[in-house]
């Protein structure tokens, strides 16, 4: 066993979560893996390392300092939208990409800052300081043996604009693709649905089963129309 593995497993039993004592056999129970995790999340974590991810209170607290704008998409920001909670293995804090030099500035001494994109990760230290063009999100943690607690989603702007990552046609003030809640800005459900849309993992089809009986009529025409555009045989138009 290496020493990354007994330092996990030692932040491991002193979690609530981890409800499989430390004795058994099992080695994913033994660096620190919840109980629950399903197969195909552990086997992405056994190769990049387990997740802890920030609540949304402690996202608050890292993120407002910037002076940046910053939002929560994903399924936390369907989570605060229904009230409905569930099991969360990462959160999503989207920024402009060109805010990325202010981002590692202001959280240099606190985090380790992580490229991921389709090549994989690489650190953005002083050897490192250039935002690799095929990746779009950073990761974050303290040190080496920490596990993760925030992916940093890098998304486009035009002047200033929010604009989609998946179809960049559509471009809009930040403040008309979010709301906020308690001085945390999130991306609107119906947006943050038609994310979801691509996978329709089970977690995505959970977060449209609590967020479609609230979605207005304007959120429920446009995820409709932009279902109909983009996902033409997805069963969630026949909901809406």
């Amino acid at each position: 066993m290496t020493s990354s593995q007994r330092c996990f497993r030692r932040r491991a039993t002193s979690q609530s979560d981890m409800t499989v004592p430390p004795e058994q056999s099992d080695p994913a129970v033994q660096i620190g893996y919840p109980a629950d995790l399903n197969p195909e999340e552990q086997a992405f974590q056994r190769l990049y390392g387990p997740w802890r991810p920030l609540s949304v209170a402690e996202a608050r607290e890292v993120f407002a300092p910037l002076e940046i704008p910053w939002w929560i998409a994903g399924g936390y920001a369907i989570e605060a939208f229904t009230g409905v909670r569930r099991h969360h293995e990462d959160i999503d804090v989207s920024v402009f990409r060109r805010d990325l030099e202010r981002l590692k500035t202001g959280l240099k001494d606190r985090y380790h800052i992580w490229a991921a994109g389709p090549d994989g990760l690489c650190p953005l230290d002083d050897k490192q300081m250039k935002m690799p063009e095929s990746a779009d999100q950073v990761w974050l943690r303290e040190h080496a043996l920490a596990p993760w607690r925030a992916d940093v989603l890098l998304n486009p702007d035009a002047d200033g604009d929010w604009v989609s990552r998946r179809n960049p046609s559509f471009a809009a003030p930040l403040d008309e693709v979010t709301w906020t809640r308690d001085g945390v800005r999130y991306l609107r459900p119906e947006i943050a649905l038609a994310f979801k849309a691509k996978r329709a993992r089970p977690k995505d089809e959970r977060d449209f089963a609590a967020a479609e009986p609230l979605l207005g009529g304007e959120a429920r025409a446009w995820l409709s129309d932009y279902l109909a555009r983009c996902e033409p045989e997805h069963s969630w138009r026949a909901r809406l």
